[in-house]
């Protein structure tokens, strides 16, 4: 099982990643996580023992305290939603771990609408792993895809819609890959894409977060240019969407956004 610590010293605390399986059966084309395959998922302890060891470490190495944590490791937590949703709602519960429920983020790439509904039983932030808002091209970055992206949004705005004010601030998240997904008219289809739930959410803040393709040894994948990442950025703001770019960390140890993979795969003791 892998999590990865962030640091941010200028802000003075760190966010941890945490993994809700081990392997994933989502296969997602740019992520190495989806190259293993399902090996099972993880128990609400099993991921709280990150958050709780984590901690620790902060401690002992001097790093910047733990405020913020996101399902953004290994695994796909909306097949996994009782662990994630008991294992969250523990981290945000002010007799446990306490903390804030804008800091604790689930995401999922959402294999069915009905998964946004079950995941905001967790009294966190849900984000949307969205990648491409196209169909076709969706289908070729998330290959398990069985539904439309209208459906899926619709199952979104209808979780949405039923949440509070507080937890209606959500993210969208695309990887970038140069010539894949990061032309003009992709960042069009995307500002389309915000203005439905704009207009069908109301109090809803949606931030679009981009990030860099990570290396995983895909043969023709690659890293936008910074150039292109900004061009991309700039459209979207320009067009009313509030966008922010992930900033690179941990990529020189594979441990960075899509490289979380076991070396093998260990036998399981059941």
């Amino acid at each position: 099982v892998e999590c990865v610590i962030i640091p941010w010293e200028e802000r003075g605390a760190s966010t941890l990643c945490v993994s809700s399986q081990v392997g994933c059966r989502q296969g997602c084309t740019f992520c190495a996580t989806g190259r293993m395959g399902i090996i099972r998922s993880l128990t609400s302890d099993e991921i709280l023992a990150q958050l709780f060891y984590a901690r620790k470490i902060t401690r002992l190495v001097d790093l910047p305290n733990i405020d913020n944590v996101v399902f953004m490791g290994m695994g796909e937590p909306s097949d996994n939603i009782p662990n994630v949703v008991s294992a969250a709602n523990a981290m945000v519960d002010p007799e446990r771990f306490a903390m804030a429920q804008t800091k604790v983020t689930i995401s999922t790439v959402a294999p069915n609408p009905d998964v946004f509904e079950n995941l905001c039983e967790a009294n966190c932030a849900v984000a949307w792993s969205v990648h491409a808002v196209r169909d076709g091209l969706r289908k070729k970055l998330v290959p398990t895809t069985r539904h439309t992206m209208v459906e899926l949004r619709e199952g979104y705005i209808a979780a949405m819609s039923k949440r509070s004010r507080n937890l209606r601030t959500t993210m969208l998240e695309f990887a970038l890959i140069d010539g894949v997904n990061d032309a003009d008219d992709d960042a069009d289809a995307i500002v389309e894409f915000v203005r439905v739930l704009y207009d069908r959410v109301e109090g809803i803040k949606v931030v679009v977060n981009l990030i860099p393709f990570n290396d995983i040894g895909h043969p023709t994948f690659r890293k936008p240019s910074l150039d292109s990442v900004r061009r991309f950025q700039n459209r979207l703001v320009q067009n009313k969407v509030f966008t922010y770019v992930r900033t690179t960390r941990g990529d020189d140890e594979s441990a960075a956004c899509g490289q979380l993979a076991t070396k093998r795969k260990g036998k399981v003791k059941v």
